[in-house]
């Protein structure tokens, strides 16, 4: 994602959060590109006319609406096909090890440095959630990890973000959430968690910048929010 977000949408942070809860896919991951690209390989393989489009419609939905959302573009039989080829391909990835996002290790060493618990809050089924993140070499990293596969209601609802709170013992008023998509934005807002969005392959569009939260261009710089906040004196939650 290129350094375009405006300077009033990358405001200081006006509270010590007491934990950061952190999306995986295109947050920490450099993961959507790698699903792009296999979603393209995979339809070339079944011989499917699948626009890339499709697939950016899904990025941040949890899997079970992805497939319904591929079974009304598609049908049920070229969808299974399609779904089954593109997992295949990415699962191999995902062994690999999937890259990190810039900036995201000296983020989570100044989390750590000032004591800050840390969450993984994502839409993945926990297999494949546990997977890429030991692959990645993250899974040591945080306390608690929530995924698809723990809640009724998949982001846009608050539940992930709700129970990864709740597993470590904080408000959500009191939580930071970092997050790259529309849905994960939505869902830490309903959580009344305060997001700060880091866009991947989707920028925000005008209706979600309506929200009036955060955003920035890389996890460097939601670093350097994070590292002036706590650098500083004690400030209280924001009111809910």
């Amino acid at each position: 994602m290129a350094d375009s977000a405006p300077a009033s949408s990358a405001s200081p942070i006006e509270f010590v959060p007491q934990a950061v809860l952190f999306d995986m896919d295109g947050l920490m991951l450099d993961s959507e590109q790698a699903m792009l690209e296999t979603w393209r390989e995979a339809a070339l393989t079944e011989s499917i006319d699948a626009d890339d489009a499709v697939w950016l419609s899904m990025v941040g939905v949890h899997d079970r609406a992805s497939f319904a959302m591929l079974v009304e573009t598609f049908g049920e039989e070229a969808a299974t096909r399609l779904r089954d080829a593109s997992y295949r391909l990415y699962d191999a990835r995902v062994a690999a090890g999937l890259p990190r996002k810039r900036g995201l290790i000296e983020l989570l060493d100044l989390l750590d440095a000032h004591g800050v618990p840390k969450a993984v809050a994502t839409s993945t089924r926990r297999e494949r959630a546990l997977a890429k993140l030991a692959a990645s070499g993250l899974i040591d990293r945080f306390a608690v990890i929530v995924t698809g596969s723990d809640v009724e209601h998949p982001k846009p609802a608050p539940d992930i973000y709700l129970l990864a709170a709740r597993e470590l013992g904080v408000d959500p008023a009191h939580c930071l959430v970092l997050e790259d998509s529309e849905p994960g934005v939505r869902a830490a807002l309903a959580a009344g968690a305060t997001p700060i969005q880091v866009p991947d392959l989707i920028a925000p569009g005008e209706a979600l910048r309506g929200f009036g939260h955060r955003i920035v261009a890389s996890l460097v710089q939601a670093r350097e929010l994070l590292a002036a906040v706590l650098a500083g004196p004690a400030q209280p939650a924001p009111g809910r």
